[in-house]
């Protein structure tokens, strides 16, 4: 197994495909561990010219806990910006000096704030399903929010029945798999279950300030996908992002919710390798 340190963080993180060619981080959204990138997805990106790195998020995964770290005033343990150094220290450790970066949900504002903070890292974003920071425009359906904002499982059951249940309410209606859903559930809660971690990561993003100031004065190539039928952040979050990000490409895919299924793996990693391979 591989670790990058941050400080007292350590990040677990997986590497597929050569080195020799150019280097795309992926990173995770609230609770996502990194498997949630698929190996075949993995797969496909390396095909498609890129020497892939997925890793875990503090708190979630393999990757440090923090359930005693001091408490901020919003209720927080870090914020963002830390999460962002975690991720430039996972280049570091394989001595990647620039890479193309790609983010969902909250893994999004990540990698906008590793563009703010560490833009001589960046050679290219691309933002999916996420927003700026700005209250206003993360819109989400009300039965989405109360899901998500729900009292979190305690044993294996209720976690594999909540992450189906979510899926119902905010995934790509076109491509739901139940089947699949519950297998995705199964392997997650397997390799680390500690519900607390995500509910740090929750207070992280809502203690973390706006982004749009900064993200204005970008000067990185930047793609935005958001789906059509997101219902945990609407698509608005999406198209405020590319507004206002200098250059920046507004990707909209039809019939994807807040989730990523297999059928549209394809057209994603063609999106992707278009941006960042010419």
């Amino acid at each position: 197994m591989s670790f990058a340190t941050n400080g007292t963080c350590e990040i677990y993180y997986d590497e597929f495909g050569s080195s020799d060619s150019p280097t795309l981080l992926m990173v995770n959204g609230l609770g996502s561990q990194c498997i949630n990138y698929a190996d075949e997805w993995c797969a496909m990106f390396v095909a498609g010219g890129f020497h892939v790195i997925r890793f875990d998020n503090r708190d979630v995964g393999l990757s440090t806990k923090f359930t005693d770290a001091p408490i901020g005033p919003n209720g927080e343990s870090y914020l963002l910006a830390d999460m962002a150094n975690d991720a430039v220290a996972v280049l570091d450790s394989l001595s990647v000096q620039r890479a193309h970066i790609m983010g969902l949900s909250m893994g999004g504002a990540i990698v906008q704030q590793i563009a703010i903070d560490h833009p001589e890292r960046v050679i290219s974003m691309t933002s999916v399903m996420s927003w700026t920071g700005e209250r206003e425009f993360r819109v989400s359906a009300p039965e989405a929010w109360a899901f998500l904002t729900r009292p979190p499982a305690t044993n294996r059951h209720e976690y594999i029945e909540n992450w189906v249940a979510g899926l119902r309410i905010w995934g790509s209606p076109a491509f739901a798999n139940e089947q699949r859903w519950r297998v995705q559930a199964e392997r997650a809660f397997e390799r680390c279950f500690d519900p607390g971690g995500t509910t740090r990561q929750f207070l992280a993003t809502n203690a973390s300030p706006p982004r749009a100031d900064r993200l204005r004065t970008l000067d990185v190539p930047t793609l935005v996908i958001h789906g059509d039928c997101d219902t945990l952040i609407g698509i608005e979050g999406g198209r405020r992002t590319a507004e206002i990000i200098p250059g920046a490409r507004f990707e909209v895919i039809e019939g994807m919710g807040h989730d990523y299924p297999p059928e549209l793996w394809e057209r994603w990693v063609d999106l992707v390798a278009k941006l960042a391979l010419g």
